[in-house]
């Protein structure tokens, strides 16, 4: 797979990256908050799979994009089920995303910061980076749940600009959200890519508006390491 000739490397000096479908496997997430989090339901308040399914999915999209969308304490509240603990069920299946740690290691390597920037809650971060090694290149990791705004909103951007004092110029975010582009595109941010297969186990998504890759060969990798390239 060729890497992408639109994105030059000579003009980004700050990487951020999503988790989530981005340096991760979307399909722990998915059969999580599809099947692990709805059996449990149903077998709590002893109601079919198939009507605690579509009842936990209502929940969902009440709050879809917002920062209680990704915050496991409300979840665990709201559904009446200990969410930190049923993830543990099924944290064999984190994974990181073929070609991904060769993309990291080069990128820190050249100097560059990696700013990991995720809407996962802190314990489901924290039980990610315990069972993968992506946390060895990263220069900050960053949650929406610390900035105050989830990265879909529009005050996440500027917030985290003023934290990380990066131009956005010379920034590069790779994401698999589409909104999450939509809103990081508004404030300025220009070099944007969005992952098309977030899920090893669902087909790439169709292409949208932005520069898409389906995995992080696309992206290439910096020549440049020990050039001097350090913000």
């Amino acid at each position: 797979m060729s890497p992408d000739p639109s994105l030059s490397w000579s003009g980004i000096r700050v990487v951020l990256l999503d988790m989530d479908g981005t340096l991760l496997d979307l399909h722990f997430d998915d059969v999580f908050f599809r099947s692990t989090v709805p059996d449990a339901y149903a077998r709590k308040h002893g109601i079919a799979v198939e009507r605690a399914r579509d009842e936990v999915l209502a929940a969902y999209q009440e709050h879809q994009g917002t920062l209680a969308w990704y915050d496991l304490h409300h979840w665990s509240e709201r559904l009446g089920l200990d969410i930190p603990l049923l993830k543990e069920d099924v944290a064999h299946l984190i994974a990181v995303h073929p070609h991904v740690l060769p993309f990291l290691e080069a990128v820190q390597a050249s100097g560059r910061p990696i700013h990991l920037v995720t809407n996962a809650h802190p314990l489901s971060l924290g039980l990610k980076l315990a069972r993968t090694p992506i946390g060895d290149y990263l220069t900050s990791v960053i949650t929406s749940h610390e900035v105050g705004w989830a990265k879909e909103q529009e005050s996440f951007w500027p917030a985290l600009a003023r934290r990380l004092d990066f131009d956005p110029a010379s920034t590069l975010l790779v994401d698999d959200s589409e909104s999450v582009l939509n809103a990081a595109s508004a404030f300025g941010i220009a070099h944007l890519r969005q992952v098309r297969h977030p899920s090893s186990t669902a087909p790439p998504n169709p292409p949208g508006r932005f520069v898409s890759v389906l995995d992080f060969r696309e992206l290439g990798l910096p020549d440049d390491s020990g050039s001097g390239n350090r913000p």
